[in-house]
């Protein structure tokens, strides 16, 4: 029996948030993976929701759902991406949980009538978690939100304190992600930002063995010395880590750095060099993708902050991967579409290179709702590739309601509550929930694929297995009808009570899921739904693109016919 102990990396940042430890932590396990370890990747958030589960979308970007149903932070996509361990509730906790656990302990009397303090019941419950997690594989990183300083983070960073002792020095790794600013006025960068966020972090008692300097390019090694010197670091410890072309790149330029080499080196791990041959083979795709690129608008009501849609923009790459051509995304405000039209605005979206799939993501309430079946609309009567997700599907329900099965008030009790023809309805489960919170049909069940459907075409399989987050589904009231009017319901649970795809026959492609299959999409694993759709989006580009090119020819006759003819 392998009695290696789990070795410990623990990721701070510094200076600024957003500098991407979360990418940084997912690229460092996929380099250690990369090296034939077994990797998990934990991010503890320090604010005081249980969960982000009912933060809006612009407060925290998107929320990722797991097989086991958590509602965790974004970064956790990132990990799912990059390395091949899938996350759980257990990657992911908060302030707000660990809090939640103590003071249930205390209410039970687990704490025999003690004081319950920080130090040590907060602090042991932290660790208690990350040791949980962390069970069964080589090497466990622990991304700590937020940056040093922040009062919230304070019993995170005293509690990694502790875990090096408990754990032995040869089994714990500090890394700290920081910012080094250039000053453009000054025409130079700055060190001293991050000479007083390691101060401020060594003030913690934790001294980073490693520092990732996030700069906007290649810093020059004069200046990695001096961090070296001030920051009291190995010189070959000070790893650079400038802006990258793609997300993707980013393991092979921190292998170009000799991060991994650094890690197993101060962890007294022997491996073998890494294979990363299918990172560099994804960004050679990327930069040079052979089959040229398709356009695909995005309508969606978060489009300000496209980190509400992450994971569905990655897979999207993802399936751009698949076939060999780059996928451009054009944000589109379904507000927009309510104002003007939905052919004005699509189809200028784009500008010139013009648009050659439509896709609406997930999304909650009614604001935008009509923009969106517009589109939904739109999509269907110009036979132009349509891929509907969760809301996306509802929303194409109504479309098809409304303008195909004669049901002119077709709507979802979403957003008419005392509907009579509310094709889209709450679940059953859902009736009278009052608590907000991780209540939905959350995680992963299995789906039933119709034969002969495209997309048991596309899966290969009859079942499948796909993660949820919603509270609403097509009603079974309107199924039969619906169905009679040419909608084809190609997936259903397996008791057949809930539909889960749609598809329709007369049409290039046109499916809705129930479910968020971006959340099972990697780089080197794109998930078949987006593999089909960039590949139907890239048929419709060549028919677009010539059809164009018929039409320029019939406008422009060739060997001279143009002329008038000689009068004899």
């Amino acid at each position: 029996m392998d009695s290696r102990p789990t070795k410990f990396i623990f990721v701070t940042g510094g200076v600024a948030s957003s500098v991407g430890k979360g990418l940084t932590c997912a690229a460092i396990g996929a380099l250690l993976e990369a090296r034939g370890l077994k990797v998990t990747v934990l991010k503890l958030d320090p604010y005081i929701n249980v969960d982000p589960g009912t933060m809006s979308p612009f407060q925290h970007g998107e929320v990722f759902v797991t097989d086991d149903g958590a509602e965790t932070d974004l970064d956790l996509g990132h990990y799912e991406r990059f390395i091949e361990t899938r996350m759980s509730k257990l990657n992911n906790f908060t302030t707000g949980k660990v809090y939640e656990t103590v003071i249930a302990n205390e209410r039970r009397g687990d704490y025999l009538g003690g004081t319950v303090q920080v130090i040590p019941h907060i602090t042991d419950e932290i660790k208690r978690r990350v040791f949980q997690a962390a069970k069964g594989v080589d090497i466990c990183i622990v991304e700590i939100g937020g940056t040093v300083g922040d009062i919230e983070s304070l019993p995170f960073l005293e509690a990694i304190r502790q875990m090096r002792a408990d754990v032995g020095m040869q089994n714990a790794l500090y890394i700290h992600v920081t910012l080094v600013p250039y000053i453009a006025a000054a025409n130079e960068y700055k060190t001293k930002p991050t000479q007083h966020s390691v101060k401020e972090l060594t003030g913690f008692g934790i001294i980073p063995g490693i520092i990732i300097c996030r700069s906007e390019n290649k810093l020059d090694f004069k200046l990695k010395k001096k961090i070296s010197l001030f920051c009291n670091v190995s010189e070959n410890c000070v790893v650079n880590a400038p802006d990258v072309s793609t997300i993707y790149e980013l393991p092979l330029m921190l292998h170009n750095e000799n991060l991994d080499q650094r890690i197993v080196e101060l962890l007294n791990i022997w491996t073998g060099a890494p294979n990363l041959s299918a990172w560099q083979k994804i960004v050679d795709t990327i930069k040079n993708p052979g089959n040229g690129r398709i356009n695909i608008a995005m309508v969606g009501k978060y489009v300000e902050l496209t980190e509400s849609y992450k994971s569905l923009t990655e897979a999207l790459n993802h399936g751009g991967f698949a076939n060999d051509c780059g996928v451009e995304i054009t944000y589109v405000d379904s507000e927009s579409i309510e104002q003007r039209g939905a052919e004005e605005v699509i189809s200028t979206a784009a500008g010139s290179q013009g648009i050659d799939a439509i896709l609406v993501p997930g999304g909650f309430g009614e604001r935008g709702s009509e923009g969106k079946i517009a589109a939904v609309r739109y999509a269907r009567e110009k036979k132009i590739p349509y891929f509907g997700i969760c809301l996306g599907l509802q929303i194409a329900v109504i479309e098809y309601a409304r303008n195909v099965a004669g049901m002119k008030n077709a709507t979802s009790s979403e957003f008419v509550s005392d509907s009579d023809c509310a094709v889209i309805d709450i679940m059953d489960d859902q009736k009278g929930v009052d608590k907000k919170g991780a209540s939905m049909r959350l995680g992963a069940y299995p789906c039933i694929l119709k034969k002969d459907s495209l997309c048991r075409k596309i899966y290969g399989q009859d079942e499948i297995s796909e993660r949820h987050r919603h509270r609403f589904e097509v009603s079974n009231r309107f199924r039969t009808r619906l169905e009679k009017s040419g909608l084809v319901f190609s997936g259903t649970s397996p008791n057949n009570e809930l539909a889960e795809i749609i598809e329709l026959k007369d049409h290039p492609w046109f499916v809705g899921v129930q479910f968020h299959p971006e959340f099972k999409s990697t780089p080197r694993n794109p998930h078949p739904l987006f593999k089909s759709f960039v590949s139907a989006a890239l048929n419709y580009r060549r028919l677009r693109q010539s059809s164009s090119g018929q039409k320029e020819k019939a406008q422009s006759p060739d060997d001279g016919s143009h002329f008038p003819p000689e009068v004899n």
